[in-house]
């Protein structure tokens, strides 16, 4: 049997946290200790109101935090970016992307700024979905390109985050009818390619932000959408492989390790997959190697950590199951809803409900809640850590948490 290579998307910058989910997307924090506890006043340096409404996780880098974020003005809304210094939470910069003039429906949970920016070689990519997408520069917030081309109806708005990799972003765009697949190239902000979902599916919407791993020395794109995951050559666009699997409105990032791609392909009735990497054409019959629909999350995305996958359903319901054969270990009511998708952090893993509260759970097949903290607000974006310190935003404010 062939053994298969795997490297996964890094932007990794020591002490910096560049994009959803951090250095290589995958929820894994590096670097000195953050506290174990905190509060609305405990081990708070700074908190700063943000204006408007975002969803995205904070980006840090360069000693800097930068955020999106949606202002409605009037019948108007306001599509921003904003830079603030890591140390003092001052405004460095703010600045308009794009303003709306009929403000979009979207749903309840949603928000008009819910993808993450990425940080990357002096730039900051900001995605707004079928809104628009940008590169403004670090130093001042110009804007650099503006692509207003990636026109799909959103039900519901958007959420998925784009993934930078060989100079190209990576968005799905699954909207309420002809659904694809999309790289723009970073220098230009021009489209590489556009490649349309090849699977009719009955209800085509979905949330995804996709992964992105070299496989055997390719760069591929996992992609789960309507009723399906679909596996793409970045270069390229060309579908490569396909899982066939009913379902819709796809939120979690995949996550990838031990020759398997972990992905969720379903809202409603959510059911964890994990499928062997590698084949060509449709692999449903030969590349499914577990499923568990137990527990399963609808939003937030699954961790990794060593031979332990860690998930949280929609409902509070946390789990950890052994990768390679999906024999769960343990399963625990944590309380609260849950959106924000879990992070390893001082060795722990830590999982933060819609509410504010954040369980530390230790890692391993055993299940032991180590404690909980709490600040006020809706929490429904992922943190973001770095330097020691963890840069946590709710639904009013931006908190730096650190010794």
């Amino acid at each position: 049997m062939m053994k298969l290579v795997i490297t996964l998307v890094s932007l990794m910058f020591i002490g910096d946290w560049p994009q959803f989910r951090g250095p290589n997307s995958d929820g894994h924090v590096t670097g000195p200790e953050t506290p174990l506890q905190w509060s609305e006043t405990e081990n708070v340096v700074w908190k700063v109101p943000v204006a408007g409404l975002g969803w995205s996780s904070p980006s840090v880098a360069g000693g800097r935090v930068f955020l999106t974020t949606a202002v409605q003005e009037g019948d108007q809304l306001s599509l921003r970016a904003l830079a603030l210094d890591s140390k003092t939470g001052q405004t460095i910069w703010d600045r308009e992307v794009r303003r709306i003039e009929a403000v979009p429906s979207i749903h309840t949970k949603n928000s008009h700024a819910s993808p993450t920016p990425i940080i990357h070689d002096g730039s900051v990519f900001v995605h707004f979905g079928a809104l628009g997408m940008a590169r403004l520069a670090t130093k001042d917030g110009s804007i650099e390109w503006l692509n207003n081309e990636l026109q799909y109806n959103p039900l519901h708005g958007s959420g998925g985050s784009p993934v930078l990799m060989n100079g190209k972003l990576v968005v799905s765009c699954d909207g309420t009818s002809d659904p694809f697949v999309a790289a723009v190239d970073a220098e230009t902000g021009k489209i590489a390619w556009r490649t349309p979902r090849s699977v009719a599916a009955r209800i085509t919407h979905s949330f995804v932000t996709a992964a992105v791993a070299v496989v055997d020395g390719k760069a591929q794109v996992f992609a789960p959408g309507p009723d399906h995951l679909a596996v793409y050559d970045l270069e390229t666009g060309t579908e490569i492989c396909k899982v066939l699997a009913p379902g819709w409105s796809v939120v979690p990032q995949p996550a990838i390790g031990h020759g398997l791609v972990f992905y969720n392909h379903d809202y409603d009735n959510p059911e964890l997959m994990a499928v062997r990497l590698g084949g060509t054409g449709d692999i449903t019959d030969t590349h499914v190697a577990w499923r568990i629909n137990r527990g399963a999350p609808s939003t937030p995305s699954p961790l990794l950590v060593g031979d332990e996958l860690y998930f949280v359903a929609d409902n509070g319901i946390a789990s950890c199951v052994d990768a390679k054969t999906g024999e769960r270990h343990w399963m625990e009511r944590l309380g609260g809803n849950f959106s924000a998708s879990p992070v390893l952090a001082n060795g722990r893993v830590l999982f933060l409900n819609e509410a504010g509260v954040a369980t530390w759970v230790k890692t391993g097949v055993k299940f032991e809640s180590l404690g909980q903290n709490e600040v006020p607000g809706r929490s429904f974006a992922t943190p973001a850590f770095a330097d020691g310190a963890m840069y946590l935003r709710t639904d009013t404010t931006l908190y730096k948490i650190a010794k």
